[in-house]
């Protein structure tokens, strides 16, 4: 099986690296994709290889996009570069000026988001302002960059914060970030944090130490700064983490799992998201290698994909079955993928999801496994939500245990993250979580370590949170009880905030929400009128945007627009986190129906 799947993969890629050289229309749909190749596109179209694009060269490569599946394509572009044609010939840099016009797909987020920006305070030069252009710029930057859009801090946001500086109180809905809303920090993990980050003398070592802080405490900051040595915080650690630590996750897994882990395939990382990016560099390796990601999606997969010139293909979650996914479209996606000569090298798992707030069961987590396994596919298991299950009945299942428990899924790669930003800790500022590798090739993890060597170490405070997090205070000791009270009051009110805001959404006439039965967000789905999909088209905005702009406005209350997560065509909605204080949460439901009711009453 693993032959076959080897050598499907490499006809595959072959095909991927042949194909576009012979074809103009392929090569710029692999330039859309990756902003690569606009060099070798430019030698393809001129034919006479004078350095040159003429007339006829022009309208024979439009006519090769003609009616290019791409809908996206800036189609001012096309009427711009028939009259620069028509006029004169083309050099490459104004081909490659071109072609970042052309390409401007969701151009009015990003322009709406570069305008935001500029208006910035204390932005641009110090001392004499030179006016002549400069070198590095918005041609010649690394259009992949250009290319990357990130939502969960994108137009709206940036607006929000200009609207609060100006003294409009703000409630932000937008990122899961507990602290910043209210949430109180647990008191074991921070005195201990203290303790560790304290010189010895005027920490553990101190006279009165015993009388400052709980026995466990100490004896923990004790253990902490033996592990990390006599440096403390301040210092590099190895490029995987502090040794103890990382048996911390391995004890972890084990226990939550029930198969074996080992230290040397667990990496400790800045948060979920640096191990992610790790990851995904070691992946791409050419123009045509894919991701397979969920639509909706946590927005950073769709980032980095862009960001190093990879391709995406998103697989719909079901929104009327729960957000639930099939094997049979898993399979037309990866069928449709590889006639467009794309290789799928990995797949996204969201579990519970983010956006959509669905809890996986177990033979939902089994049918991806199998699926990835089948076809060679490394999958990506996004687990930092594992302790956010509220829905009674659900329960989080690692596909590190699903892989474990079935024969059929010996052969599957797998890649697990999680994070101090989420679950009851929410230490978002720590960045702190690791990833374990499972079943990947040796020699593939020798080059992981080596990234991550360039990098030195993850943060040591977030080493630390991901070692208290996963090994909190010995049951019975001082600080246990004051913990159980603090995890369960702030689980408790999560619980509470997903029902109270979903069923309060859902009162609302035109919009409909699927239940929160995890994770951080609600995720709804809104009717607007015609009028308003006319006004965000006349704005040049996604409907989304119109929205959510109007509900900051309205309200201060700042979400997300659902289009920055992706969903299905003529959808419209937002995400919006339920952290905030239970008051604060109950006035939202009440600012939500009465923003709509008056949005849909302006456009109708």
């Amino acid at each position: 099986m693993r032959a076959t799947v080897a050598l499907r993969r490499l006809g595959a890629s072959a095909r991927c690296l042949s194909s576009p050289a012979k074809d103009p229309k392929l090569l710029f749909e692999a330039y859309a994709s990756t902003s690569r190749s606009s060099t070798e596109l430019f030698k393809l179209l001129d034919k006479d290889n004078d350095g040159l694009l003429q007339k006829s060269e022009v309208e024979e490569f439009l006519g090769d996009l003609a009616g290019h599946h791409l809908e996206a394509i800036n189609k001012a572009a096309i009427t711009a570069l028939q009259a620069k044609s028509e006029r004169e010939c083309l050099d490459l840099e104004y081909f490659q000026r071109w072609l970042v016009m052309a390409t401007k797909f969701g151009d009015s987020r990003s322009s709406k988001m570069v305008k935001a920006y500029k208006k910035l305070p204390d932005l641009g030069d110090i001392g004499a302002v030179c006016e002549e252009p400069k070198s590095w710029n918005a041609n010649t930057m690394a259009q992949n960059l250009r290319r990357m859009q990130y939502a969960v801090r994108g137009e709206v946001v940036m607006k929000a914060e200009r609207l609060m500086s100006e003294g409009k109180k703000i409630i932000f809905t937008n990122i899961g970030n507990p602290h910043s809303v209210g949430q109180e920090p647990i008191t074991f993990y921070r005195q201990v944090m203290a303790l560790c980050d304290l010189p010895k003398k005027e920490g553990v070592d101190h006279p009165n130490v015993a009388s400052m802080f709980p026995s466990d405490v100490v004896e923990r900051a004790r253990e902490i700064k033996d592990a990390i040595g006599g440096a403390g915080t301040g210092a590099y650690t190895g490029s995987q983490g502090v040794m103890s630590f990382r048996q911390d996750v391995v004890d972890f897994i084990e226990k939550r799992d029930g198969f074996p882990s080992k230290t040397g395939n667990i990496f400790l990382t800045n948060g979920a998201s640096s191990g992610i990016q790790a990851i995904l560099t070691g992946l791409l390796a050419n123009d045509h290698d894919a991701v397979m990601i969920p639509i909706p999606q946590y927005p950073i997969y769709s980032a980095l994909i862009t960001l190093l010139c990879g391709r995406q293909v998103g697989y719909e979650l079901n929104e009327d079955e729960g957000w639930s996914v099939s094997r049979e479209q898993l399979e037309t996606q990866l069928k449709i993928s590889q006639s467009e000569g794309l290789t799928i090298k990995a797949m996204a798992m969201i579990n519970p999801g983010n956006p959509t707030g669905q809890v996986l069961d177990e033979e939902d987590v089994a049918t991806i496994c199998q699926f990835c396994a089948d076809h060679g596919i490394v999958l990506l298991s996004d687990e930092v939500y594992q302790r956010n299950v509220y829905a009674k009945g659900k329960k989080f299942h690692s596909a590190k245990k699903v892989a474990m428990s079935r024969p059929s899924l010996s052969s599957l790669q797998l890649v697990s993250f999680h994070s101090t930003s989420k679950g009851l800790i929410g230490e978002c500022g720590r960045r702190g979580g690791y990833m374990e590798l499972h079943n990947i090739d040796t020699y593939i993890q020798t080059q992981i370590y080596k990234l991550a060597s360039s990098g030195l170490c993850s943060g040591v405070n977030g080493q630390i949170m991901t070692s208290l997090m996963l090994r909190g205070p010995p049951e019975g000791g001082e600080s246990w009880d004051l913990f159980q009270k603090e995890e369960g009051e702030i689980f408790d009110a999560l619980s509470r905030k997903a029902e109270a805001l979903v069923k309060g959404l859902n009162s609302i006439d035109g919009v409909t929400c699927q239940p929160a039965e995890g994770a951080m967000y609600a995720f709804p789905s809104i009717e607007i009128p015609p009028k308003a999909l006319e006004a965000a088209e006349a704005k040049k905005q996604s409907p989304d945007a119109l929205y959510a702009v109007s509900l900051l406005e309205s309200t201060g209350i700042c979400v997300v627009p659902a289009s920055g997560f992706g969903q299905k065509k003529g959808r419209v909605g937002f995400r919006t986190t339920f952290l905030p204080p239970d008051d604060v949460m109950e006035n939202a439901v009440h600012e939500f129906k009465r923003h709509h009711e008056e949005f849909c009453k302006k456009y109708a």
